[in-house]
Parts: C-alpha cells; structure tokens; sequence
C-alpha cells in the first residue's frame, strides 16, 4: 500500500492499494465520527460496489443515504446535478457531514461540484473505481459538468478530505475502460516521466500487480507536484490537459460516443503530431506516442475534420484573449505550453491530422 499526500489548498491523502473497501468506513471514523454521509455513485458501480462501503460505514457508527444516476458521461449535466442538490436539502445533509464519490471520473466530478456548491461548500472524499479516475480525476480539486456547447464548461476547484484507490475494483472493468485509463498514464510520461512512458508502452500493465500500484503511485505523485505549485491552473498545471484540447473536441463531436481517454489518445496524437510540423517539438515524437497508444488497446485517429474539431476547441475553457492553450511535447518526457492563434487553429489541427 501506498500513501501520496497533496498539500495545496487542504491537505489530504492519497491511500493506494488493494482491498481498501472494506475499510473505509474505520479509516473514516477518527474524523469524521458522528457525521451523516451521502454516497454517491452510478448504476452500473452501485450493483458492485456500494453494500461493501455501505456496511463498512455503518459498521462504523455513519448514518448513510444513497444516490445513485445512470451511467455514463450523458448524466454529467446541470439537470442530474441539481436532482443531486435537492436529495442533499431533502436529506437535510450539513456543513458537519460528507459526501463520497464511488465510482469513476463522472461520478467524481459531479459529487465535487455539488460538494462546492452545497451550503456553498461542504466535505467529500473520492473512491474512484477507474483506473482513469484513480491516476486523474480524483486528485487535484477539478470537478465539473458538461454543458451544450462543451465538456467542463461548468465547475469548481473543490479540494477531497482523502482518496481512497482501491486497485482491486480494476479488475472488474473490461479491456476498453481499462484502455482509457492507460490514455492518461500515457499521457503523465510524455508530460513529464520518459522512464514512466518506457515502462508502460508495449501494454500489459493490468496483468503485474505490483507494477500498477507502483505506475498508479507515480502518476498521482506527478499530478500532486504539479497541483501544489498550480491548484488553480493558471500555469504548469495547464501541462495535464495534453491531448485534451483537441480530445474535448472529439469527445463532443461524437455526442460522448468516442469515451474520453479513446479522445484524448487521438488528442495526443494530433498535438505531437502538429507540434513538430510547425517547428515546436525538438523530435518528432508521434510514432513513438501511436505505438505506446496502440500497445494499450487505443485509437489514434478520428473521422472528424479540422474545421469540426476547431468549431469545438474555440469554445473550449482554454480559450483566452482569441489563443488557445494547447499542450505540445518537446521530447518524450517533457512538454510546454503553446499559444495559438483563433485563425491559425483549423490549420494547426489540420496538420496533426495528416
């Protein structure tokens, strides 16, 4: 078992491992003793996993509701939130009591905004039962929804009391959700880790215990460092959003057909891809990237067009003074961010496209 500690706004923990479920409510107790919880999470994760916490919550002296919402990415919107903040008031939960997301990046996501916008503010902790939300979403405070016009558009800085990532709940997702958590893992070594990036490449991660503890540690590590020196994303924080400019655009595109780590992976691949092309990168390091995708079951190209997925990216949070941030790697290992141009952006896409 591992421990990574954030320290930026609140300080908190991070516990990885294996078979944490069960003690969730006695790593609870000493402090949040006494208080009522909320448990929130989707149908699909409820039928596996929430009697588990549940009992060991109230075996643990917590007074415990449950809300449960479809799932998949189409709940994350305004009107499954406020369902959420009216079972909260109906429920006459308070400042004193918590909230817990069990489930993956969604669930995670919608639990912290209500959380920041409940009271205006009240406590949550993250269980995160993907390896995409366990290595991202979890950690840092992001929570969010997605409107009309695009993805997070809605949301809040909102730091957990503690993360909880029980690696074992992995085992029961298939190949492809897995796959989308190895987007971002991939992602984190092309940003930061070339030694990360080798080590997963050729796949094979779900099959060595050991070693994704140690890969989900190192992920969550390089996220905490980057969170405490940039909680709010005003600088080094916007390198984790490589691969999501374009991706954001993707995943919109297909009406949330295309899952969110399959459009990042094709968000990445345009990104080095048109970095070294406009004279950005110090290699070209597409091919290498493509192969490291395809070694974990993920696209690498997209139906969309440049004029399309630019349509999308203008209305993108990155959008700032007519540039958008885009995130492009130097060398695997080490990216920057770069700004470009409202008109220059069809073209930009266009030659990561080719």
């Amino acid at each position: 078992m591992k421990t990574v500690t954030v320290d930026a706004s609140k300080k908190y923990d991070i516990t990885i491992g294996y078979d944490i479920l069960a003690s969730v409510g006695e790593r609870l107790s000493g402090k949040f003793g006494g208080c009522k919880i909320t448990l929130v999470t989707d149908s699909r994760v409820d039928t596996l996993y929430s009697k588990t916490v549940i009992d060991s919550l109230s075996d643990n002296g917590f007074s415990v509701e449950k809300f449960v919402f479809p799932e998949g990415e189409k709940s994350k919107n305004k009107d499954v939130l406020f369902e959420l903040l009216e079972f909260l008031a109906e429920k006459r939960m308070t400042r004193n009591d918590l909230l817990i997301a069990l489930g993956g990046g969604v669930v995670g996501d919608m639990t912290g905004f209500a959380a920041a916008c409940y009271l205006r503010g009240i406590r949550f902790v993250q269980i995160p039962t993907t390896l995409l939300a366990c290595v991202d979403s979890s950690v840092g405070g992001k929570t969010g929804i997605n409107l009309e016009h695009g993805k997070n558009l809605a949301g809040a800085f909102w730091q957990p009391e503690a993360v909880f990532c029980d690696l074992k709940t992995l085992d029961t997702l298939d190949e492809k959700i897995f796959s989308d958590g190895m987007a971002e893992v991939i992602k984190y070594g092309v940003i930061a880790d070339r030694e990360l990036f080798d080590t997963v490449k050729n796949g094979g991660l779900r099959n060595n215990a050991e070693l994704l503890e140690n890969v989900v540690a190192r992920c969550v590590s390089i996220k905490r460092d980057i969170v405490n020196e940039d909680e709010r994303e005003n600088g080094v924080r916007k390198l984790l959003n490589f691969g999501h400019t374009v991706g954001h655009a993707v995943e919109k595109c297909s009406d949330f057909k295309v899952s969110h780590g399959s459009a990042v992976a094709v968000g990445m691949v345009i990104a080095a891809r048109a970095a070294y092309k406009n004279g950005l990168s110090e290699t070209d390091c597409s091919d290498e990237i493509i192969k490291a995708l395809i070694g974990n079951g993920l696209p690498v190209s997209c139906d969309f067009s440049a004029e399309k997925l630019s349509a999308v990216a203008l209305s993108d949070k990155k959008m700032s003074m007519g540039n958008v941030s885009f995130i492009v790697p130097e060398k695997i290992g080490k990216c920057k961010i770069v700004k470009i141009g409202s008109l220059e952006l069809i073209s930009f896409i266009g030659d990561g496209l080719e």
